[in-house]
């Protein structure tokens, strides 16, 4: 099997209102978490620490359904948007929270060429393959490989795509890592490994509000921050065309850190109007790195949630 490769995010750190001891193990617990409609059953794996800071991950989708933590007050509220149940992530697919593959964002016009072969792709955004075609990852039965205690609470999920599936080469081993530590660390790491060339670009769908459910905000008044000196401009079929646009004097120039809801209406601006906000890549200024670099940092000035 050739390895595609091995990549790894924090997704989250919840800094606020975490005691100092690290003493208590992290848990993680396996729940039923409903049935498909070909009888496959689901399961839900909560990862938690003694701190009030837990992950609820469903085995459809890879799918990160909640994460809760406390505010600077001690309050614990959901910081993900989600659905409460299984039928919602099934009947009203919207991408919340779940693991994107084979390949994130988009493929123009479904289409790609490897090793001098032509490959067409499932269109499911107009003309446009997203997210790996109209049937990926966040629609498929994940296998639970193991759930475990300790420091750190770790959950693997693993998932065969086949040779072929939604018109990619090559089967495809994949595995997705859960973790989360006594300090509040929530990460997720990637691992693929094929028996041909293909293309492989994994990611997490999630979407964050640190104000808490029902936050009167919303995502609008997080600060954020990315060290990134570049965007890769799209097209207005959300393509990008090739280039690096200095964010400088613009409103994507989170350099410094700036209020999201400050510019993610601002009309003014072509790339803006195309993406209806931000949607667009971010060139990080240290690119790819051995180890860990800050990627991006989201501060709730509210909750004191980061």
């Amino acid at each position: 099997m050739r390895a595609i490769g091995k990549t790894g995010i924090i997704v989250a750190t919840l800094l606020a209102a975490l005691s100092a001891h690290t003493a208590d193990a992290a848990q993680a617990k396996r729940t039923p978490a409903g049935t498909l409609k070909d009888g496959t059953a689901i399961e839900a794996v909560t990862l938690s620490n003694a701190h009030g800071v837990s992950a609820r991950i469903l085995s459809y989708g890879a799918t990160l359904q909640s994460l809760m933590g406390p505010d600077r007050n001690g309050k614990i509220a959901d910081v993900m948007l989600g659905y409460d149940d299984l039928a919602s992530y099934v009947d009203h697919p919207n991408f919340f929270g779940v693991t994107v593959g084979r390949f994130a964002n988009r493929i123009a016009g479904g289409r790609f060429t490897l090793d001098g072969k032509a490959y067409q792709l499932p269109l499911n955004d107009k003309v446009n393959s997203l997210h790996g075609g109209g049937k990926g990852f966040d629609k498929v039965a994940w296998k639970i490989v193991s759930a475990t205690n300790g420091p750190t609470a770790t959950l693997v999920l693993g998932y065969r795509s086949p040779d072929g599936d939604s018109g990619y080469p090559g089967n495809l081993d994949v595995t997705v890592t859960y973790t989360l530590d006594e300090a509040g660390n929530l990460g997720i790491a990637y691992d693929a490994k094929t028996d041909k060339p293909t293309i492989v670009n994994m990611t997490n769908h999630a979407i964050f509000d640190l104000g808490g459910e029902g936050s009167a905000m919303g995502a609008y008044g997080h600060r954020l921050t990315i060290p990134a000196k570049a965007i890769t401009p799209v097209d207005d079929k959300l393509i990008p065309t090739g280039a690096l646009q200095p964010v400088a004097g613009t409103v994507f120039d989170f350099r410094a850190g700036r209020i999201v809801g400050e510019g993610i209406r601002d009309g003014r601006d072509q790339q803006i109007r195309y993406g209806h906000g931000y949607d667009h890549n971010f060139a990080l200024d240290k690119g790819l790195t051995a180890k860990p670099e800050l990627a991006a940092r989201l501060e709730d000035p509210v909750s004191g949630r980061v």
